[in-house]
């Protein structure tokens, strides 16, 4: 159908993919779930110099541990194909130079050098109706100087002639009206010297040759809003262009400018969805999926930067978000990223998680430090006795390792100071009274303890500590007698021994 929505995310292979990145293909994802839309992934990597190998199978990665893989792909082609702008070359010279038939564009033979001399020559020098008429192009050099120069293979790009004073306006689905005088905005370039298209004309003609209905994308694209209004117009007619939404940015946690990696990397905290791993440098940077968050944390975390469905609700599904999702909710303010609130969803997240869906995932990183982990079932039992007091993956490490290993070195210089005969006496009796205890669960373990406290005249808080200590080697864990429940009769006899051991000296 001619209406059928068809929104695209369009990343380039430069690197690790930004959470900004991320909300864009997200917010593009969910527009399209919510309207029964095609959602596209098309790989901008027209700019050759910034081309990174690994970098596309990576944004495919992250998309799919996002839950938001595309409808349509370089890695799932659909009708539209080739999914990568390098494979529409041949596409792409054609109306870049209908462009110049028409007036609307013209051919530039200035050398690098050239423009660097003008650019030293004049500060915040920019290639535009002002200048353009005392420069080296084929507004100044005349048809048939530009055609031999052209017949001889001068190398030239193609570049679009901005008119000098014309309002030029849109509606943005997010701001409403935006309007720009063309005389603030230089001619782009749109057809490289190599041949390859710059991002300007690019854009445009895979949006209009795909299909896209709607296109979301970062404010920080605005400015060139009115040169792509002007490409749709000369080549295809306003009403074929998408509706644009120009997407809030996300913000340093200070709430001052767009966050950066570099503003991760000072702060303690990721910015890219997963690892990665740069091939010439080999730097790894560390992504959320790497740190412990679970991918529907990560996502409702995102969508929050942003937008909200007018409610207090924060924990959403990726089905609910889809459900609810609006653009008319998309603020239009920058969103603060706050690190802290990132982990709280995580947090969340992992509460709501079944038990089971967390046994892989967990078991994996217990694995991985080294915690040898042979009985599933027990496992479980210990993730839902912990789960809800970790909040990232790698807090199950803390939360769970004392469960399958005993403390070697328990944190007794907390019991030490105030360690006397009477307490020590207390857990002697502790463990006869275990030893003979027919029933093991928490609700009887607790119950034999209050009553051995009352009997010994002991504050239960002097004796309470310490058995945490000895049981989970430092003072942090879940109820202790839930801790004692799960251990088992034989090992908290020998944790309590052990560090009775240790407190007489």
């Amino acid at each position: 159908m001619e209406n059928d929505i068809r929104v695209r995310f369009a990343p380039s292979p430069t690197g690790g993919l930004h959470l900004g990145g991320v909300r864009t293909a997200l917010f593009n994802y969910l527009f399209a779930r919510r309207n029964g839309g095609t959602f596209i992934l098309r790989i901008e990597d027209t700019d050759q110099g910034r081309f990174v190998a690994g970098a596309e199978d990576y944004i495919l990665q992250c998309l799919d541990w996002c839950g938001i893989s595309p409808d349509e792909s370089p890695a799932r082609p659909g009708a539209f194909g080739p999914y990568r702008q390098s494979e529409r070359k041949a596409i792409y010279r054609q109306y870049a130079e209908e462009l110049v038939k028409k007036g609307m564009a013209y051919y530039a033979f200035d050398t690098a050098a050239a423009l660097e001399q003008q650019r030293t020559a004049t500060p915040n020098f920019q290639y535009n109706h002002d200048t353009r008429n005392r420069l080296d192009n084929s507004l100044t050099l005349g048809a048939a100087e530009t055609a031999a120069r052209v017949a001889a293979g001068n190398p030239h790009v193609v570049r679009l002639k901005m008119p000098a004073q014309e309002i030029i306006s849109f509606t943005d689905m997010i701001r409403g009206e935006v309007s720009v005088d063309s005389a603030q905005v230089d001619d782009k370039v749109l057809l490289k010297a190599d041949g390859m298209p710059t991002y300007h004309l690019a854009v445009v003609v895979d949006d209009y040759l795909m299909k896209i209905t709607h296109a979301f994308r970062g404010e920080e694209w605005l400015p060139s809003a009115p040169v792509h209004v002007q490409l749709w117009k000369h080549l295809f007619g306003l009403d074929k262009m998408p509706q644009w939404a120009h997407l809030p940015l996300i913000l340093k946690p200070d709430g001052h400018g767009k966050l950066s990696k570099r503003d991760g990397d000072r702060l303690g905290f990721p910015v890219f969805a997963m690892n990665w791993t740069d091939p010439k440098t080999l730097e790894t940077t560390k992504g959320f999926r790497e740190l412990g968050f679970l991918p529907e944390a990560f996502v409702n975390m995102l969508a929050m930067l942003g937008w909200n469905d007018g409610t207090e609700q924060e924990i959403f599904s990726l089905e609910e978000l889809a459900a609810k999702f609006s653009v008319e909710r998309i603020h239009k303010a920058g969103a603060k990223f706050d690190f802290e609130k990132a982990k709280w969803f995580n947090q969340e997240w992992i509460k709501k998680t079944d038990t089971e869906a967390l046994l892989a995932p967990v078991k994996a990183i217990l694995t991985e430090k080294g915690i040898a982990v042979a009985d599933d079932n027990f496992l479980s039992t210990v993730i839902g006795l912990v789960k809800d007091r970790c909040h990232l993956l790698y807090d199950f490490v803390e939360q769970s390792a004392y469960f399958f290993t005993a403390p070697e070195h328990p944190a007794l210089e907390s019991v030490q100071p105030k360690w006397n005969d009477h307490k020590q006496q207390f857990f002697m009796e502790l463990i006869r009274q275990m030893e003979l205890m027919q029933q093991w669960d928490a609700t009887d373990l607790e119950k034999e303890f209050k009553e051995m406290v009352a009997a010994s005249q002991i504050k239960p808080g002097d004796v309470l500590l310490p058995l945490r200590v000895m049981l989970v080697g430092g003072k942090f864990g879940a109820g202790v007698f839930d801790i004692a429940a799960v251990l088992g009769k034989a090992a908290c006899i020998q944790r309590i021994r052990h560090s009775l051991q240790l407190l007489q000296g």
